[in-house]
């Protein structure tokens, strides 16, 4: 049987070019390792405590806006934690590149650099990349740069016709909010070291010290 590898991929900072940062993470999954029990134990725990069984999105659960809108603090905080132990369990990997947006004079820069550096990413851990038969690519195509950063890194380090790029969305694939959420952890790193982590992420995440030991250190421990 063939072995498949899927990449979820995700992105923090706008089209516009006004985000400070610019955040990409890369979830790859086993087919072969199933995350269904892990997704039942996640939703039957939403159901216990009477919570939205709703795609994980991190912006609007931690500033209360669209299906989060409704809900208390409390209880989007209670959402985090129950997402964070779901994370947890899961048989993932990832890897988060972090760009400050001014080193760039423009969006094809950066693409350049961050298809330079998946790419390196790919060649460093080769042989487990090269051990899957089909790697598939999921991104909804939302961002120009980023759909062009993959082209050009994962089909030039692969071989051509292994990688199939696929839509996705927030509602279609737990590993895509997986995605979301594992580029806000490591967001909130880059604002809390620059001392801009603001009110929100201290209500979520407390201080910095906190934030490290606990939210931080559970994802790093599935970094590549």
């Amino acid at each position: 049987m063939a072995k498949e590898l899927s990449i979820f991929v995700d992105e923090s900072g706008d089209r516009s070019g006004k985000a400070r940062y610019y955040l990409l993470t890369l979830v790859f999954h086993n087919q072969a390792d199933s995350i269904a029990e892990a997704v039942t134990g996640y939703e039957a725990k939403l159901a216990r405590a009477d919570l939205p069984n709703i795609p994980f999105h991190s912006e609007p659960l931690m500033n209360g806006h669209k299906d989060y809108e409704f809900l208390d603090i409390e209880q989007r905080k209670v959402m985090l934690a129950y997402f964070s132990s779901f994370v947890r369990k899961l048989p993932v990997s990832y890897v988060t590149f972090v760009y400050r947006r001014s080193q760039f004079e423009d969006p094809a820069r950066l693409m350049e650099r961050m298809g330079r550096d998946i790419s390196s990413a790919m060649v460093e851990h080769l042989g487990f990349f090269q051990s899957f038969d089909d790697v598939k690519v999921y991104y909804d195509n939302g961002q120009d740069i980023v759909k062009q950063a993959l082209d050009r890194s994962v089909g030039k380090v692969l071989s051509k016709g292994v990688v199939r790029r696929r839509k996705t969305s927030m509602t279609g694939y737990r590993l895509e909010q997986v995605a979301d959420y594992l580029c806000t952890i490591e967001l909130a790193l880059v604002k809390y070291e620059a001392k801009e982590n603001g009110e929100t992420y201290n209500k979520f995440f407390g201080g910095i010290g906190s934030f490290k030991r606990n939210w931080l250190k559970q994802a790093r421990s599935k970094r590549i």
